[in-house]
């Protein structure tokens, strides 16, 4: 499985962001509703990838428009990104879910998934080519560095690493989701940590 076949070799975001909508590289595509591609300033200086479209991406076709959007962007604000210097998109562009009842319950993207996918996340990184990567949780991290990535041991630190997309300048936090599962009694906590990660990838591209 793999959506290199799907991938134009010429072109902009939105020659990448049109092809990928007809991406059958993996079996996700079947199940969800659209693909979801990324969105953003195409000549963003940081770009920032989660794990997948969630119910509400899936249904509007928009990464990031969700519960855990709403905290990504009021702690993107915080830190004072300007939305013309950001681009969001994820690992996996189809939503990977379960049935309960009548609703759909996210799944983690499974190695196969995440591999077959990668060919647009290189595409788009080549494509915008930003100045930092910063990468929301587990499965954005081992997309792009590898199955021993561990958040929680790479966190807040701007890195000069090789990737699939060549050599980068990464940044890993948490996922914003994470912080939406967290204990009450943590979650104040938690979203700072967040917050002050974000700050430091702000600082490192305005700092060149």
């Amino acid at each position: 499985m793999s959506a290199a076949e799907y991938v134009p070799p010429a072109g902009g975001i939105a020659e990448l962001r049109a092809a990928a909508q007809d991406c059958h590289g993996c079996e996700l595509w079947e199940p969800a509703t659209q693909t979801v591609f990324g969105a953003g300033s195409p000549g963003a200086k940081i770009l920032l990838v989660g794990e997948q479209p969630g119910d509400a991406e899936d249904q509007r076709g928009l990464p990031f428009v969700g519960p855990a959007g709403k905290v990504l962007q009021k702690g993107l604000d915080e830190a004072g990104a300007d939305r013309s210097m950001l681009y969001v998109t994820n690992a996996v562009k189809h939503f990977r879910f379960t049935w309960q009842g009548k609703r759909r319950l996210h799944q983690t993207p499974d190695a196969g998934n995440v591999n077959a996918c990668r060919p647009w996340l290189e595409a788009e990184i080549a494509r915008v080519d930003p100045e930092l990567v910063v990468v929301l949780g587990a499965t954005a991290g081992k997309s792009l560095l590898g199955s021993g990535f561990r958040v929680t041991k790479e966190r807040g630190v701007v890195q000069e690493r090789d990737t699939p997309a060549g050599r980068r300048r990464v940044l890993a936090t948490i996922h914003p989701s994470a912080i939406l599962r967290m204990d009450a009694d943590v979650r104040d906590q938690g979203y700072a940590d967040f917050v002050a990660d974000l700050r430091t990838a702000v600082a490192a591209v305005s700092a060149g």
